[in-house]
């Protein structure tokens, strides 16, 4: 699990993204056991307080589900699962306005060029 945390946000809400994106991909999946909140400090090499919190927010956010002495999931609920892409994608187009909206180009260029470089071959990453 490679996770490279960004300095400005709290790293708890950085996980808490990571599993939103692993699910919004489909490489979580309704119902899929995750890592423990010990594995999963372990493995992003972060305090594990700070893995409890994430966990407790995607628990408040319904992401995921713990029972007692079972590893906790996915959930099952699909307004849910479906909602997590949507949000992704609202939340990059915002900041994304936000940034181009002081340039002031036309909607119309604006799209062709996001059309260009969204289908525009990866270069050798």
């Amino acid at each position: 699990m490679n996770q490279i945390f960004n300095s400005r946000d709290p790293v708890y809400l950085q996980v808490v993204r990571y599993f939103k994106e692993k699910i919004a991909t489909g490489e979580l999946q309704s119902g899929q056991e995750i890592p423990s909140r010990r594995e999963i400090a372990a493995m992003l090499n972060i305090n594990p307080n700070t893995a409890q919190k994430a966990y407790k927010e995607m628990e408040e956010q319904k992401l995921i589900f713990t029972e007692r002495n079972v590893p906790s999931k996915v959930t099952n609920d699909a307004a849910v699962l479906n909602s997590v892409r949507d949000e992704l994608i609202m939340e990059a187009v915002d900041t994304f306005i936000e940034s181009i909206k002081p340039i002031r180009v036309p909607v119309e260029e604006l799209m062709q060029i996001i059309h260009a470089k969204y289908n525009q071959e990866p270069s050798g990453e």
